[in-house]
């Protein structure tokens, strides 16, 4: 049987679009995909037999504000701790190279709050916080 490998590497254009696919998080155009993917900050792939199986990245300006996104794990290969694995090496390097006083964020997606608060997120909207968004159409 073949084992999972987390890559530090950014997903291909076609990975991570299929694999956004794949897990029900809204499309992402090519365009957009081309475009923003170079941007990244760090990221890792988990691979298995050398196909992406699940994804995550941290986005952000590199001193203040930093963002985990499109963290993915294709459902066949959910509930193996594939999705702790990923957090936690962006959680590492975030606490390697993110300066201390930045401001780290994410939005959980049901409960995927349960997984990040295992590496210490808590809700900000307790704090008079509330996550909110711009959607461009």
């Amino acid at each position: 049987m073949s084992e999972y490998v987390l890559v530090e590497r950014t997903p291909s254009v076609t990975e991570y679009r299929e694999l956004r696919r794949l897990v029900g998080l809204s499309a992402k155009s090519e365009e957009a995909a081309v475009a923003g993917l170079p941007h990244t900050r760090f990221a890792v792939v988990v691979e298995r037999d050398g196909i992406a199986v699940g994804m995550g990245r941290v986005i952000g300006d590199g001193g203040t504000a930093f963002q985990i996104t499109d963290i993915a794990v294709l459902p066949a290969h959910q509930g193996k701790g594939l999705g702790k694995r990923i957090v936690g090496a962006l959680v590492d390097w975030l606490r390697a190279n993110a300066p201390r006083t930045a401001y780290v964020s994410l939005i959980a997606d049901g409960q995927a709050k349960d997984l990040y608060a295992q590496f210490g997120f808590a809700p900000t909207h307790p704090e008079g916080s509330i996550g909110m968004y711009l959607r461009i159409v």
